[in-house]
């Protein structure tokens, strides 16, 4: 038997499937276009995607366990139908393509986007109602759909727990992520300022031994939060500078400010050939300080996320050692 991780190419999948074989576990992975994430790992690759139902039921075949990862993840407002297909009808196909094949327990991941943030005294956890209104930006709703799809499935008798992370950083970021990309620009002094907000941020490493854990001991139906620690974006770039060398850029700019600058700094962005950091969407996550609580994942599961520091070291270093970031006295060169 196997374990099966569609999204394995991405920063989680990447992350999770080095943990599997870790522990000697025969892993597949539904291979989409990318696969450098995977290059070299002994791993069986089945060529498809999830909004193609019979190369998951090729896939899933003698699969004990399924981590489902696959997922549009967009900061713009304009992409709707395209979360849609990815995200929602995605993950009604790995439904029921676990159905078809037998599936032991679906491995779903979510994200702490699902949920709706309306009260930032209020904290988020793992009943704090789906975001799936028009109100939310469409990843929120996207992700809150597909969610609601996994809870009918369990509702219907399916073994399937549920893992909402928060922002993910840490290595094996290969593609990279929004948020890769954001840690590069800073290292390189490459980002001219910042914007006064902040997020819950959480390794990719301590993501997937949570999830893992999930795997081994949480009962059908549950549901985890896992979480790491609120740091506002300067402080961010103040680690980065401590490691790096490289000074942090000087100025903050508040939210309301950077969101009506958005929209010629996005335009600017693609002009330069790079991917846009601020759009309306990215700056509504960060502008509240919301308290997220992996409180039940801790007590279940025996959840402890890593100092804040210890993680953005780690992925500064893995990027200086696979040649993202320049040599330099104080990095690790590739």
């Amino acid at each position: 038997m196997c374990v099966a991780v569609t999204g394995a190419t991405g920063h989680v999948g990447a992350n999770l499937v080095r943990a599997l074989l870790a522990r000697g576990r025969r892993v597949r992975v539904l291979l989409h276009r990318d696969r450098r994430a995977i290059a070299g790992l002994d791993v069986e690759a089945v060529k498809g995607d999830v909004c193609d139902l019979d190369s998951l039921l090729t896939a899933f075949e003698g699969a004990e366990v399924v981590y489902h990862l696959a997922a549009h993840i967009s900061i713009f407002g304009g992409e709707r139908t395209l979360l849609k297909q990815v995200n929602v009808a995605g993950t009604r196909n790995v439904i029921e393509a676990c159905k078809r094949r037998g599936v032991r327990r679906l491995v779903h991941f979510s994200s702490i986007h699902s949920l709706m943030h309306n009260t930032p005294d209020a904290p988020l956890n793992e009943l704090t109602p789906l975001a799936v209104s028009d109100h939310y930006p469409p990843y929120d709703c996207s992700k809150a759909t597909a969610e609601r799809e996994v809870q009918k499935a369990i509702a219907g008798g399916m073994d399937a727990v549920i893992i909402s992370p928060t922002a993910i950083i840490g290595p094996y970021d290969y593609k990279p992520s929004h948020f890769g990309e954001a840690l590069l620009r800073l290292a390189k002094g490459a980002l001219p300022a910042l914007v006064s907000g902040g997020f819950d941020w959480v390794d990719a490493r301590d993501v997937v031994q949570g999830a893992m854990r999930a795997e081994e001991i949480a009962p059908p139906g549950a549901k985890y939060i896992l979480s790491g620690h609120w740091a506002s974006l300067r402080e961010v770039a103040t680690i980065v500078e401590e490691i790096t060398g490289v000074p942090a850029p000087r100025f903050d700019f508040p939210v309301w400010a950077a969101a009506i600058g958005a929209p010629l700094m996005s335009a600017i962005d693609r002009a330069c050939g790079r991917r846009p950091l601020y759009t309306s969407v990215s700056l509504r996550a960060v502008k509240c300080r919301y308290k997220v609580s992996h409180e039940k994942a801790t007590r279940e599961l025996g959840y402890r996320p890593r100092p804040f520091r210890e993680t953005i070291t780690d992925t500064i270093h893995w990027f200086a050692e696979n040649g993202w970031l320049p040599r330099s006295p104080r990095l690790p060169g590739k």
